[in-house]
């Protein structure tokens, strides 16, 4: 199944330490985790933020590897399939409940060094999950999602008043 996220989010941290998956990203990967409530998580390999997305990408993650392994034999590299492999899939995979609430492990808290709420946005095959402060430092290259991220965060704020 081919999905593609879009958008942007905004979910503060509620009750014990508890994220909301926002409802426009929690319907795909719900739809992409073969109905299952199951979030798949890591540390983005090149940003300071974490990526998101459903169960489907497993197969096009056993692709790429296969792809790669391939690339590499045919230009004669050397390939290690178990470092590689282990890149690719080392995600959690987290339930979240009707509400989209989920609890994240302590290592991805550290990995995106998030302390209190997450901005998502689509980024196509998967979504990006950040720590606000994170992002904010990625500026002028993120400006969009700076400003989007800033907004939500604003917004959010005013209703808590």
């Amino acid at each position: 199944m081919r999905v593609s996220y879009s958008g942007q989010a905004y979910s503060p941290i509620g009750d014990k330490s508890r994220f909301a998956l926002p409802p426009a990203f929690r319907k795909i990967v719900k739809e992409a985790s073969g109905n299952t409530r199951t979030l798949c998580l890591d540390r983005h390999p090149v940003w300071p933020c974490l990526v998101g997305f459903g169960l489907n990408r497993e197969e096009e993650l056993l692709d790429l590897l296969e792809k790669r392994h391939e690339k590499a034999l045919e230009n004669g590299q050397d390939f290690d399939y178990d470092k590689e492999s282990d890149e690719l899939f080392g995600f959690e995979r987290i339930p979240f409940d009707d509400s989209g609430r989920f609890t994240m492990p302590t290592w991805l808290l550290k990995a995106g060094k998030i302390e209190e709420g997450l901005f998502f946005r689509g980024a196509g095959r998967f979504f990006t999950v950040w720590s606000p402060a994170q992002l904010y430092t990625m500026a002028p290259d993120m400006e969009r999602a700076r400003i989007a991220c800033e907004t939500l965060v604003e917004e959010q704020e005013a209703k808590r008043k």
